[in-house]
C-alpha cells in the first residue's frame, strides 16, 4: 500500500482535501505518474476526481455497528492537519 494514502475513517470526518489527497496519491501511485504530461492530464485529473467521489461515497455509506467504536484517527491524519494550519497562518501573515 502506497504510505502517502492515510485511513480517512475515523472519529472525524476526512475533509474533502482530504479525499483529494488520497484519490490523487492512488492515481500516482497506479499510472506511474507523480506529474502526467500535458497529453495525459485531463484523464489524470478526471480519474483523481472520480475516485474522490467513490471514496466519499464508501466513507458516507460506513457505518460501525452499535456498541461498537469508531477507528481513531490515523495519527498521519493528525500531523497533515497540523501542517495545513500551519502554512496556512504562515500564508495569512
Amino acid at each position: 500500500m502506497c504510505r502517502a494514502i492515510v485511513t480517512l475513517r475515523g472519529e472525524e470526518e476526512a475533509t474533502t482535501e482530504e479525499v483529494r489527497s488520497a484519490a490523487f496519491q492512488f492515481v500516482r501511485k497506479v499510472s506511474g505518474y507523480s506529474k502526467p504530461s500535458k497529453a495525459n492530464e485531463e484523464v489524470f485529473d478526471q480519474t483523481v476526481a472520480e475516485i474522490a467521489a467513490a471514496t466519499q461515497r464508501l466513507l458516507d455509506g460506513l457505518v460501525t455497528p452499535p456498541g461498537a467504536r469508531p477507528p481513531a484517527m490515523a495519527r498521519s491524519r493528525i500531523v497533515a492537519r497540523e501542517k495545513a494550519k500551519e502554512r496556512a497562518s504562515a500564508a495569512a501573515s
